[in-house]
């Protein structure tokens, strides 16, 4: 590790946020000297985030808790056009009415981790179609566009990947990461800002921002990524057979946001508890060192920890509750559903028909096989399996239910 002096950097070196930083040492300087404005951009794509961007939301966290001032930039500009990074094909447009209502919805999320208001180290939130929406083509083409070298843009992976691979890249996207450029010179302006934060699929777009505004304004500004949040197995955070992993509490219930925090890999749980929750890190290293039954327990720990920050204490205590209840009582705790059959046991392609989470047996069996039927937490491999009285069945992370005797 890096020896820090700021806060700052020192607090997300030791949590695991920091994979690249631009001029690492004269950042550090400055957050040692003042208070340093620093945002992320978020383009409001659905209407809520899923965990896949949680770290940058806990980023933002973790410049509010070191004394810097976060600002949060909802992309309601950029998202009319989408980022093209990594992606295999252009996004759908939105409408700008699908755009407001995604946006207002996103906001209630960031007012769970964040302190807002008008304060130093108040976090503030921003939407870029304040000056996107106003730009004038010619002006900006002349103004900004020249500062861009095609040559350079060409060789950034994002673009790269999608030429390599002949995947049609508009002209409409090529032009996003000159508008991400240009918002962070827009916010240098309008808000101080010294710092954007990002994945680390972000860096070209960052560092395009940080030339930017040197070259137009002579302002040095910083840039720091976050490493790519895989999963022991390899697996890309948030993803599952079963769809997204959303934070708004409408896109999925607190039990199931438990739930998925509760299933995370041995490997992960350290890692995790340091990058999603506010324990401190001896009690961190602490539980990552359990071993066998103990390591379930710092799941739960994990799993509390992150829904309430998420969902609030009351929802996450909620959750823990009727986990231990299903799991430990076999009961349901009034919350799930049940379905009555003899002591013996009935075939698993049944109970998930006879249940109402799924239609047919071929829908059971097609599940199977993507590892979304889980029973008692263990995924289910084959379609003879057998399910009985006591035992919890799951459909992917948003149906459950409880086996009980007729």
């Amino acid at each position: 590790m890096t020896e820090y002096k700021s806060d700052l950097l020192r607090l997300l070196d030791q949590r695991g946020y920091i994979h690249q930083v631009t001029d690492a040492t004269a950042l550090d300087a400055l957050a040692q000297r003042q208070i340093v404005p620093g945002y992320i951009g978020f383009d409001p794509t659905a209407p809520s985030l899923h965990v896949g961007s949680l770290v940058q939301i806990m980023l933002l966290r973790r410049m509010q808790q070191s004394g810097h001032k976060p600002i949060v930039l909802m992309g309601g500009g950029t998202g009319k056009i989408g980022d093209p990074s990594f992606k295999d094909e252009a996004r759908k447009l939105m409408t700008d009415e699908i755009i407001a209502a995604n946006v207002a919805s996103i906001k209630t999320v960031f007012e769970r981790f964040l302190t807002f208001g008008d304060g130093p180290t108040d976090a503030v939130m921003v939407d870029n179609a304040d000056w996107l929406d106003k730009l004038e083509y010619i002006p900006f083409l002349r103004d900004i566009g020249r500062h861009f070298s095609v040559n350079r843009m060409l060789s950034f992976d994002s673009v790269k990947l999608r030429l390599d691979r002949e995947q049609s890249l508009s002209f409409l996207e090529f032009n996003y990461m000159i508008l991400q450029g240009y918002d962070f010179l827009e916010l240098s302006r309008r808000a101080a800002c010294r710092l954007q934060m990002g994945g680390s699929d972000q860096w070209g777009n960052i560092v395009n921002g940080i030339e930017l505004s040197r070259r137009v304004d002579g302002t040095e500004v910083y840039g720091v990524t976050t490493p790519l949040i895989t999963t022991a197995d390899g697996g890309k955070m948030g993803k599952t057979m079963s769809g997204a992993v959303w934070l708004n509490e409408d896109q999925l219930p607190a039990f199931d946001y438990w739930q998925f925090w509760r299933n995370t890999d041995d490997r992960d749980v350290g890692r995790f508890l340091r990058l999603f929750t506010d324990l401190p890190l001896d009690e961190i290293a602490r539980l990552e060192a359990l071993e066998g039954a103990g390591i379930n327990e710092a799941k739960k720990i994990l799993a509390t920890e992150a829904t309430a920050m998420c969902r609030g204490r009351d929802a996450a205590e909620a959750a823990a509750e009727t986990a231990r209840k299903t799991f430990e009582e076999g009961s349901s705790g009034d919350t799930l559903p049940t379905l009555a059959v003899p002591s013996e046991g009935i075939a698993i392609v049944q109970a998930f028909t006879g249940i109402g989470f799924a239609t047919s047996n071929k829908e059971v069996r097609r599940k199977i096989d993507e590892g979304a039927i889980r029973v008692n937490g263990e995924k289910v491999a084959s379609s003879d399996a057998i399910v009985k009285p006591g035992d919890k069945i799951s459909f992917g992370q948003k149906k459950h239910g409880l086996i009980i005797e007729a």
